[in-house]
């Protein structure tokens, strides 16, 4: 079920408009990804695009990059890089305003659509104030997220630490004119956390053409998880879960690379089925949609997931999915039609929902892959668009209906 999307505006006249990121391409992340999408999205249709973003590798300066087919003009700023996390850059917190103010002043955008408050916000909040720019900020992470590079302190010291970015993340997104996250239960959650409201949920969006659904009967059974290879997602569960499908000769491919990949290794030969799991490392986008359109089932045990842009691409691929019943993935997860769901830790249920997609007949098959197909249509990444435009000029938009399950909101 999907709402009436004709009360949000279409493409108008053009705007100049600047997002701000803490993680952008090339790195490979939900956040990340949706920036790239949606900047590319509004360049194609013929807006003008800043990004401003850390710069790799000592890579300072204005550029002109190409991001799925559009042209970007992105502002690399100095950065270092999160010691903890293998590749993660943030500017430096204690420039970020003077930079931002150099950038805006430039620019001169129509409005400023912040991904993050933990640095780049900060800096394009303030301008924004300054200028009388209109300003919208978009959540993409929880306390756990951040924590969890931490996690050497003790539990108390966590829950303080938490208790304070849930503050700052308040202080910065209520100087927003609008504040979106990418589910209903997400929003809530920020809300809750924050204690603001009228959050705006809103989906990411993925360009399903670009994906590629095979509805015939499998020759192999293939697991398949894309994503950072990071500590909250949980994936040593798919393992886990594969060693209880020795009998129907499972693969398991795991697309992306991250900090804990050297454990996972460990674990498969742990578990005896190295030979079964392959990593893939980072790998482009044309062998990543290949590889989801082979297998058989996706898999997700993740429980920090805002939204999930790879269960979406993996719907969009015609994957019955098996996730965790965490966070936002039952927006996108229906048992029975597109996929099935698990107690998080529970990893014999978890095994025995990838049994049944498994060994499903090939009619039934076809008919949760046709699930994937019908959920994944609600999240089309041109709506989100719409939305975006229309908040940057300040009208009023029809939250859309992505889990079924509520009417939609105006707001």
């Amino acid at each position: 079920m999907t709402d009436d999307t004709s009360s949000n505006p279409a493409s108008g006249p053009r705007l100049t408009i600047l997002i701000g990121c803490d993680t952008f391409a090339p790195d490979v992340n939900g956040a990340a990804t949706f920036s790239r999408n949606l900047a590319a999205g509004l360049a194609r249709r013929g807006h003008d695009v800043h990004v401003m973003a850390p710069a790799q590798r000592g890579r300072v300066g204005i550029f002109t990059e190409t991001h799925e087919g559009a042209e970007l003009t992105v502002h690399r700023i100095y950065s270092w890089r999160w010691l903890p996390h293998p590749w993660l850059r943030f500017m430096l917190p204690w420039r970020v305003k003077a930079n931002a103010e150099r950038i805006v002043r430039a620019v001169k955008p129509d409005a400023i659509h912040f991904q993050s408050h933990i640095v780049v916000g900060r800096g394009l909040a303030i301008a924004a104030k300054k200028h009388g720019i209109r300003l919208v900020g978009t959540n993409h992470t929880m306390p756990e997220n951040i924590l969890q590079h931490v996690e050497i302190l003790p539990k108390g010291m966590l829950d303080w630490l938490a208790r304070v970015q849930w503050k700052s993340a308040r202080k910065w997104f209520e100087m927003a004119d609008a504040a979106t996250t990418p589910t209903r239960r997400a929003a809530e959650f920020f809300e809750k956390g924050t204690g603001l409201t009228g959050i705006h949920a809103i989906s990411c969006g993925i360009d399903t053409s670009v994906y590629t659904a095979d509805l015939s009967p499998r020759s192999e059974n293939v697991i398949a998880f894309l994503g950072r290879l990071d500590e909250e997602k949980f994936i040593h569960e798919i393992l886990e879960a594969a060693t209880k499908l020795g009998d129907l000769d499972v693969r398991v491919e795991i697309i992306g690379d991250g900090e804990v990949r050297p454990r996972l290794e460990a674990r498969a030969r742990e578990l005896g089925i190295a030979d079964r799991v392959h990593f893939t490392g980072r790998v482009s986008d044309d062998e990543l949609r290949a590889s989801l359109t082979a297998a058989s089932v996706f898999a997700m045990p993740s429980r920090a997931e805002l939204q999930s842009i790879a269960t979406m691409e993996a719907l969009a691929s015609g994957l019955p999915v098996v996730a965790a019943d965490a966070m936002a993935l039952p927006h996108l997860v229906r048992p029975g039609e597109n996929g099935y769901l698990y107690q998080p830790g529970d990893i014999d249920e978890f095994a025995a929902h990838l049994r049944t997609v498994l060994t499903a007949d090939p009619e039934e098959r076809e008919r949760l892959a046709r699930g994937s197909l019908a959920t994944v249509a609600a999240h089309d990444i041109e709506r989100t668009l719409d939305i975006f435009e229309a908040l940057y000029r300040g009208e009023e938009v029809v939250d859309p209906i992505t889990d079924g399950s509520a009417e939609p909101t105006a707001r």
